[in-house]
């Protein structure tokens, strides 16, 4: 499943098209009767899921399972479904194991084991053994959970009360993962352009990283890149051109009026040409490189190629739902892209962003996020400014526009992918967005974070853990669903929030070394 771009409705996917497969587990040993009331429940407690809109995909109930083919049967039926992400299965009455093993072997889209029960307490004065019999979910979900450990199925585990909010909530999440799973194993993202200056955390197993994560990853030449270039028209630009206009509020400062609209313009360009791009190969994510832009002779006759990095082509691609990473940054890209899917409907927003540079100021010491240009406005707090400033940076030294803001306060989690070699590893960290104070000679978008727990504990946990200078942000998600994700990919996964202590994270790392380590040589 490969979710639609927002294009000019610029952002919106109501998951309308997925499907949850709900499984309930029984069997005939206690006769048709209680297979019919173990059917009632399990559609009257789907609809009831349905109907809280708490859910954001929808739950498609897929009948009781008796046996042991009927259990394969439906397996099989979802891994070839391309609108079922996951399959949630409750065990309403005892169910026993052996049945789910070839199943539970076939199976290949995330699953969720839902702990749960059709009543919410015991019937004190009519319990009886025919009741006993047919509610025996805390049986049949343990015997269901010991098969699923024994074969080293990978799933969450949700316990609670079909209609409590709290457990709603843990089914929302990873639901909202499943999606993005889902979509991550059709992404292809186009490097314009390679890793850049040697850097090495930006860089990786490409192979390796489709094989585990989904993602496929393609070398696109900038030269193919510039053909879309020299065919948009003027009119189709300055159409685009109105369209910021309305959006953002204009600014012109040092660079005057003609080449402001001219460098506007050139953006303009820019985006159409991309979005063209990605839109004919089939691709939902792109990285960018300063030093490969087309033709490097400015001042050549015939000369075709952006006259900088394309920035706001960049910053409004993201908010559309493109993944990007700077500088050849396949992993982000990729990650920023699943993201944006995961958190679909949410208020704050999301971005790539990159640490740049530190303040310390005893315990609100924290780390200014930036890039040359490509910050998602999705996190602005406010209109953004369409700035048009000089770039030094790269191939071609030139006036470039871009969108100028800061970022909304409060809290955040920022996510990465790093190659260790020998797995890939998720990293995720809380952090605290604040106010920065004024900046008026910086002509970027940014944000300001206060790494979790303090900044010495969570700056230093990053960087042991191997993280990168580049994460995905978003002010929506928790860490939840970056373990979710992690444990429906099959990566290691490693957070950092306001419990982390130094001692215990480095400990926590050898383990994880030493487990993978031993897997690996166990396979």
């Amino acid at each position: 499943m490969v979710f639609p771009l927002g294009g000019q409705e610029r952002g919106h996917i109501m998951f309308q098209d997925l499907e949850i497969w709900w499984v309930t587990g029984a069997q005939l040993l206690y006769g048709g009767d209680a297979v019919v009331a173990v059917d009632g429940h399990s559609k009257e407690m789907v609809a009831g899921l349905n109907a809280t809109g708490n859910i954001p995909v929808k739950i498609v109930y897929k009948g009781t399972a008796n046996s042991s083919k009927e259990v394969e049967a439906v397996m099989q039926a979802a891994n070839n479904d391309g609108k079922c992400v996951g399959i949630i299965t409750w065990m309403h009455t005892f169910s026993p194991a052996k049945m789910w093993i070839k199943g539970l072997q076939a199976l290949q889209k995330p699953l969720l084991h839902f702990h749960t029960q059709y009543n919410a307490e015991i019937p004190w004065d009519s319990i009886d053994m025919d009741f006993m019999n047919l509610n025996q979910s805390a049986h049949g979900d343990i015997e269901f959970g010991h098969i699923c450990t024994r074969m080293r199925i990978a799933r969450k585990v949700v316990c609670g009360y079909w209609k409590d909010e709290e457990a709603q909530k843990k089914i929302a999440v990873w639901a909202r993962v499943a999606a993005g799973v889902a979509d991550a194993k059709n992404v292809r993202c186009l490097m314009f352009g390679m890793n850049m200056n040697n850097v090495a955390v930006t860089d990786g197993d490409r192979v390796e990283f489709e094989q585990r994560l989904g993602y496929h990853v393609d070398y696109y030449p900038v030269s193919s890149l510039m053909e879309y270039y020299k065919k948009v028209t003027d009119k189709e630009a300055d159409d685009l051109v109105e369209e910021y206009k309305k959006l953002y509020t204009i600014k012109i400062d040092e660079s005057g009026e003609d080449v402001y609209w001219e460098k506007v313009k050139n953006s303009a360009k820019a985006e159409i040409a991309l979005r063209r791009v990605l839109k004919d190969e089939g691709a939902t994510a792109f990285t960018t490189n300063f030093d490969d832009l087309g033709d490097a002779d400015v001042n050549a006759p015939d000369f075709c190629g952006f006259d900088q990095i394309p920035g706001l082509a960049s910053q409004r691609l993201m908010e559309e739902g493109y993944g990007f990473g700077a500088e050849g940054d396949w992993k982000t890209a990729c990650l920023y892209r699943t993201l944006w899917v995961m958190q679909q409907g949410m208020p704050t927003g999301c971005s790539f962003l990159e640490d740049y540079t530190l303040n310390f100021a005893g315990n609100r010491s924290s780390c200014l996020q930036s890039h040359m240009l490509e910050i998602c406005p999705l996190i602005a707090s406010d209109k953004p400014k369409l700035e048009v400033h000089f770039l030094g940076i790269g191939i071609r030294k030139q006036q470039t526009a871009r969108l100028v803001f800061t970022s909304k306060t409060g809290r955040g989690i920022k996510a990465t992918v790093v190659d260790l070699g020998n797995r890939f590893r998720l990293i995720s960290q809380e952090v605290e967005c604040i106010e920065p104070k004024p900046m008026p000679h910086l002509p970027v978008a940014s944000a300001l974070w206060v790494p979790q727990p303090t900044f010495e504990i969570g700056a230093g946990a990053w960087i042991l853990a191997g993280g990168t200078h580049h994460s995905a942000f978003s002010y929506d998600i928790t860490e939840e669903y970056w373990e979710d994700f992690a444990e429906m990919v099959g990566v290691e996964y490693v957070k950092i929030n306001k419990e982390t202590n130094t001692y215990d994270f480095k400990q926590t790392l050898r383990n994880n070394e030493m487990y993978f380590m031993l897997n690996k040589a166990l396979k």
